[in-house]
């Protein structure tokens, strides 16, 4: 089964209705304002660096992922559906019942032990945000964060979390022996937008302003700016502001991604386009009626007027630079911002 690197211990008899997955673990729910409504499942992990299946087509071939399921609740999010391989649904449960690894940091620091790893670059991120509201709770993410800097392994994060700023230290300790860099995810800058289709993340500008401090302590970080929504964040003039707040906040580099629909994130959403924007439905059965993906030349439109702002902007590209060499050390390939990033 999907879920066979788990393993569970424990179990809550307040909740006789845990899915299939779930009948061992240790079952929470905390009674505070952020967490209310939300169930953790905590879990014994058998494993944690998973290997990217070569067809994949990602420039990564290594992750890091201590949670399933994602508080931020955006309403696109391509991993909903890997919440069914759980028994769970890909709508409300991927928001509100999330699995914990409690076991991730230690995982980590014996698989990068081990004989058989060869130091390849890990991205954090790629399925659900390892800084999500959960990760304040459990802080996972230090203890991965240690192993990966005593073994001197390069890493990359994207995240929407500004809960990344608590580890700074620990990723500016980690930089100065192995290659380190940071995405942060900002799609829009527009409130509305964002308080309905992002209602569980930091306002953007404050995830902008995490990419300041980040850069700022010397740890390379980027925007992604995805998704872009159709006929929502489209417009030139909403991608224009958009850029411009990526500008000032002295982003690296802008990668620009269009939405894009797989099942599970495609009627999630656009149960919420029906609900809150139902004249648009039309247009986007038509712009994503061939698959998950809009039309290669609606998607070149938007990369091409991203890319011209950002030069306009004075931002340093449409990608990241290339690996900084440390001293001693062969440098890391460079970090696979824009295929990584189309996880999103």
């Amino acid at each position: 089964m999907r879920w066979d690197n788990l393993r569970l211990t424990g179990a809550d008899d307040r909740d006789p209705a845990v899915p299939l997955f779930a009948e061992e673990a240790v079952t929470r729910r905390f009674d505070t304002p952020e967490f209310r409504g939300m169930t953790f499942y905590e879990v014994r992990a058998r494993s944690i660096i998973s290997r990217v299946p070569a067809t994949s087509r990602m420039a990564f071939q290594h992750t890091i992922n201590p949670y399933r399921g994602c508080s931020h609740a955006c309403r696109y999010c391509f991993a909903r559906n890997t919440h069914t391989y759980l028994d769970l649904d890909a709508g409300l449960d991927f928001d509100s019942k999330v699995v914990v690894k409690v076991n991730a940091a230690e995982l980590t620091r014996r698989e990068l032990a081990a004989p058989r790893w060869q130091g390849g670059h890990v991205a954090m991120g790629t399925n659900v945000d390892c800084y999500q509201r959960a990760e304040g709770r459990y802080q996972l993410m230090p203890g991965i964060l240690e192993a990966l800097r005593d073994a001197a392994n390069p890493f990359s994060i994207l995240t929407k979390g500004t809960l990344i700023l608590r580890d700074l230290a620990l990723l500016t300790e980690a930089a100065q022996v192995t290659d380190v860099s940071v995405n942060v995810s900002v799609g829009f800058v527009d409130e509305q937008a964002w308080r309905t289709v992002e209602p569980g993340t930091p306002h953007p500008e404050r995830r902008l302003a995490a990419c300041a401090r980040l850069n700022a302590a010397g740890i390379r970080c980027g925007v992604l700016m995805a998704p872009v929504l159709p006929y929502l964040t489209d417009s030139p003039a909403e991608l224009e502001r958009t850029v411009e707040r990526i500008a000032a906040s002295g982003a690296r580099h802008v990668t620009p991604l269009v939405l894009h629909l797989r099942p599970g994130a495609r009627e999630w959403y656009l149960g919420w386009l029906a609900r809150e924007h139902p004249r648009l439905v039309p247009r986007y059965l038509e712009l994503y009626g061939r698959g998950a993906y809009a039309p290669r030349a609606y998607q070149e439109r938007v990369t091409a007027r991203v890319k011209d702002l950002a030069r306009r902007h004075g931002i340093g590209g449409s990608g990241p630079s290339g690996p900084r060499r440390i001293a001693g050390r062969t440098p890391a390939r460079p970090e696979p911002a824009a295929e990584q990033l189309t996880l999103l």
